[in-house]
């Protein structure tokens, strides 16, 4: 998003944070009937226009979307759609992309009205670590050729109930809705932001072997000190890099893994 939509979304987000802390597992519903406020936009370039017009008044396109939300939706839904279509945007697409952002961060808010936010982080982690080293499903599950209600049933059989209720409502409208075309870079988004409101940074490590729960504790209060603020440590074990450790914090990655060093010495021994 360009600097106009990225305002409207930070205001948009700031009014309805209290809605959302005050609907609590409630949230969760919200958020899912968001995501069909999004479903109406994405199938109509007429609606999205209509709803982002900057000849139009904010008034008149606020008065649109409440006529055509009705009561299908909750009375909070149809209020935070209509402030949306009274601000302004830099592409009529970024409306539809800044619900997406409310609709998962309101869902996000009903897991930590129950202590569940680590949960559900851990959750997309595990999935987004199996899709990395499966591509078949990782495939299957980013395919348009099938049909979205084959991925959902795909990613259910997947998780098979052993996830955060919210993890799966996440899960599912990720491979049902493919509004993005990578399954996992969405679901790492996801992750990052339920570990925003957790107020803390998640570094994704990768290992050759299982490493002990304490060793884990140390390199989290490692990076935690370097990065001045908490980091959470999320495991995972490709024994293809034969030894060493990778470590990523948003984009910045430290690769010091054997596999890497082999790479390094074939690529300075061939130039």
């Amino acid at each position: 998003m360009r600097a106009t939509s990225e305002a409207s979304l930070a205001s948009a987000r700031e009014r309805f944070a209290p809605i959302l802390d005050a609907a609590g597992d409630g949230a969760r519903e919200i958020g899912e009937q968001i995501f069909s406020v999004v479903d109406a936009l994405d199938g109509s370039t007429s609606l999205r226009r209509a709803l982002t017009d900057p000849t139009r008044s904010g008034e008149a396109k606020a008065q649109l979307a409440t006529t055509l939300l009705g009561t299908q939706v909750h009375a909070d839904v149809v209020d935070l759609v209509a402030g949306l279509a009274r601000a302004r945007w830099s592409a009529d697409a970024d409306l539809a992309e800044a619900l997406e952002e409310l609709g998962t961060t309101a869902v996000l808010v009903a897991a930590e009205s129950r202590d569940d936010l680590l949960r559900v982080e851990d959750d997309l982690f595990r999935l987004g670590r199996i899709l990395s080293n499966e591509r078949d499903l990782r495939v299957a599950l980013a395919s348009t050729d099938v049909a979205a209600e084959r991925r959902t049933a795909l990613a259910d059989q997947l998780l098979n109930g052993q996830v955060a209720p919210e993890s799966q409502v996440l899960v599912r409208r990720t491979v049902g809705a493919l509004r993005q075309r990578s399954v996992t870079t969405r679901l790492s988004h996801i992750a990052e932001i339920a570990a925003a409101r957790r107020k803390r940074v998640v570094a994704s490590v990768l290992v050759a072997s299982p490493i002990t729960t304490a060793q884990v504790e140390r390199l989290s209060a490692t990076l935690s000190r370097i990065y001045s603020t908490e980091v959470h440590v999320n495991v995972g074990v490709d024994p293809s890099i034969v030894g060493g450790m990778r470590i990523q914090v948003g984009a910045e990655v430290v690769d010091a893994t054997v596999l890497s060093k082999l790479a390094e010495a074939r690529r300075r021994i061939a130039g």
